[in-house]
This record gives structure tokens, C-alpha cells and sequence, in this order.
């Protein structure tokens, strides 16, 4: 579990395949000076990873083939800054939301409008997630946690500060860049627990209808 407050911005210095998956190695300057450990999980601009251990000041981490599929991690280069988040400790402060770390899909950024020195984006939403986003709601993007500022039919946006811009890499983003999405995991609750229940399986036997 993450909170979508990101901690550093690290540099990818290799994405090498491995079978059907892939091993990615990330230089990264921790604010207490310790690289996460084999084992330990890294939200890696908010897709959930596992280190396999130190290398360096920074970690090395498996990527699963369900991970490439969902994700962009498998088009990182070397070079490219990436978001990181250590996983929550119990009783840590929650300054952000829960995130857990689980891509939900893949959107693109539409336009950003500068704003003196904070910036308004709005971001593309696909139907099937469009019921787990709502005005002045939590999603994150690329691991970092925000707020929904306003929402469309199959858009929103959401408004950035300057201190955001420059602890993440989403001051680096233009429009029509690809990003990240995990929509609030209590919507996600909420939204199946309000969505109309299915026949039963004594209905879909029987035909459920009205006739003799």
C-alpha cells in the first residue's frame, strides 16, 4: 500500500528482457540514504514492483508479463525519471490517499493549461473506469496522488501546484503523453457494489421469464 506522495525521482538505468517479463535497474537518492531491500515493494511511477535487492543507490526489480501488458514500464529508456514511493509502514502519516500500486489503465494527457506557476490538465477517461472517478475525488497518476478538479462525459482534470511540478516527473509531461491511472480503491468498492446485480444462476437455467 502507497500513499501517492512521491519520495524521489529515480533514473531508469536499464530495462533488460527476462523470458516473457523484464528486469528494470533504477538509480535513486533516497531521503534517509537507504535503497530498498530484496523484497521490498517500490511504486514505480505508481505501478507496484519488488525489488530483487540494492544495487548501488539504487534497486533492481522484476517486471511480471501482466505488468508489461497493463503498463508502460516495458517502453521505459534508459535515462528516463521515474516516480518513486516506498511502501507504507503502519502508522505512517497518510498525507496523500491509499493507493495500492495496481494500474488501472493507461490515459493520455489531452492539454495543460499553464496557470501562473501551477498548471490545469485534463486527462482522457475511459467509460469502463468513468463510475470510480468523481469531482473532488482522489485518482492517481504516474504515483502521484491528486485531486479531481472537474469531469466530463470521458475526461477530467485536475489541478497542479508548483512544489508537485518540480517533486515529480509530471513537470517534464506534454500533451498527448501517455500516463498511468489508479482510480480511488473505495470507488472501486462502491462502484461494484452499486452496479445492478447479475441473474442468478437459477434465472440464466431457467429463463427467468414470465411464461407458464
Amino acid at each position: 500500500m502507497f500513499t501517492g506522495l512521491v519520495e524521489t525521482i529515480g533514473t531508469v538505468r536499464s530495462v533488460e528482457a527476462r523470458g516473457t517479463g523484464a528486469v528494470v535497474s533504477i538509480e535513486a537518492q533516497w531521503p534517509d540514504s537507504a535503497p530498498p531491500g530484496a523484497g521490498d515493494s517500490v511504486a514505480v511511477n505508481g505501478a507496484c514492483l519488488t525489488a530483487v535487492g540494492p544495487s548501488g543507490s539504487g534497486f533492481t526489480a522484476d517486471i511480471s508479463p501482466e505488468t508489461l501488458q497493463r503498463t508502460l514500464l516495458g517502453e521505459l529508456r534508459q535515462g528516463a525519471p521515474v516516480n518513486l514511493e516506498r511502501a507504507l509502514r503502519l502508522g505512517s502519516r497518510l498525507g496523500g490517499h491509499l493507493v495500492q500500486g495496481h494500474v488501472d489503465t493507461v490515459v493520455r494527457l489531452l492539454f495543460v493549461r499553464p496557470e501562473g506557476g501551477f498548471q490545469r490538465w485534463r486527462i482522457s477517461l475511459p467509460a469502463e473506469h468513468a463510475r470510480e472517478v468523481a469531482p473532488k475525488g482522489s485518482v492517481c497518476i504516474h504515483g502521484v496522488s491528486l485531486t479531481v478538479a472537474s469531469l466530463g462525459d470521458d475526461w477530467f482534470e485536475i489541478a497542479l501546484i508548483p512544489a508537485t511540478l518540480e517533486a515529480t516527473n509530471l513537470g517534464r509531461m506534454r500533451s498527448g503523453t501517455l500516463l498511468h491511472l489508479e482510480t480511488d480503491v473505495l470507488a472501486k468498492y462502491v462502484a461494484r457494489m452499486t452496479a445492478a446485480p447479475e441473474r442468478s444462476s437459477l434465472e440464466e437455467m431457467f429463463g427467468g421469464g414470465d411464461g407458464a
